[in-house]
């Protein structure tokens, strides 16, 4: 009886689509997005590349969970929508000055094509900063921008 169980469970198990996409997000941050998939809904977003074209071009890097609320579906592309929470660093060129921590909540809508492993991204993140090495009092920004990532 077991092993009719242990059969009939791997018969309907689907396996979980971790896909990786790499890419270029530019705005506030800019700079190189890796995106990871832990799993058909959720998935790791890493950027690394600059805070800011204003102060120098600030260092900066982040790392965000994001969670695929719901998928639009049309005839060439899905329509992701996520909602994200993750942590950011930055600092100046050298991290010489100390560096900045902040806690950001992005929302993110994308268009990911059905032929081609290609997703375009827009972005808009709160960013909460809570270690600030410069005391710039700007402790609330608001960030954003347009990516692109090719999956593999």
């Amino acid at each position: 009886m077991r092993t009719l169980v242990l059969i009939g469970v791997l018969a309907v198990a689907v396996p979980a689509r971790a896909d990786v996409g790499l890419g270029l997000f530019v705005g506030e941050p800019t700079g190189l997005d890796l995106k990871i998939g832990i799993s058909p809904r959720s998935g790791l977003d890493l950027v690394f590349g600059w805070d800011t074209y204003r102060d120098n071009r600030d260092q900066y890097g982040h790392v965000t969970y994001l969670a695929t609320l719901l998928v639009g579906h049309g005839e060439s592309v899905n329509v992701p929508l996520r909602l994200g929470v993750g942590a950011a660093f930055y600092g100046d060129r050298s991290f010489s000055n100390g560096t900045n921590v902040a806690v950001r909540v992005p929302l993110e809508l994308g268009l990911r094509f059905r032929t081609a492993p290609v997703e375009i991204y827009g972005e808009i993140a709160l960013k909460l900063t809570f270690v600030d090495a410069n005391n710039d009092k700007d402790d609330v920004d608001l960030d954003g921008g347009i990516g692109f990532r090719i999956y593999f």
